[in-house]
């Protein structure tokens, strides 16, 4: 893992702050304090790009829907390819939950 180069205590700490976060609105008061709009935007889309791809999406649709050049695209597919999965297990678990309030 590439971020295995981070890792330490300040990084831990992060992750132990974001997973301390109970609900969507938490987040979003974090995430504004912690990052900039910016870096936001491009972690999100990020995702979508991810949700695209997995869909079969071409370049051209995510690219005009999203915004993302075809760098991003290229970086989050490899990512899927051959990444932790890490994608996967996240937009799975979103979609789960997303039935479940449906089913409420």
């Amino acid at each position: 893992m590439q971020i295995d180069k981070l890792r330490g205590k300040e990084l831990d700490q992060l992750f132990r702050a974001i997973l301390s976060l109970q609900d969507v609105e938490e987040c979003y008061e974090f995430f504004d304090d912690l990052c900039t709009i910016n870096e936001i935007q491009s972690l999100a889309q990020r995702l979508e790009v991810a949700r695209m791809l997995q869909h079969g999406h071409t370049y051209h649709k995510i690219e005009t829907e999203t915004g993302a050049s075809t760098a991003t695209i290229s970086r989050v597919k490899r990512c899927l390819n051959f990444g932790n999965d890490s994608y996967q297990m996240t937009l799975e678990r979103v979609r789960e939950q997303e039935k479940q309030e449906k089913q409420q």
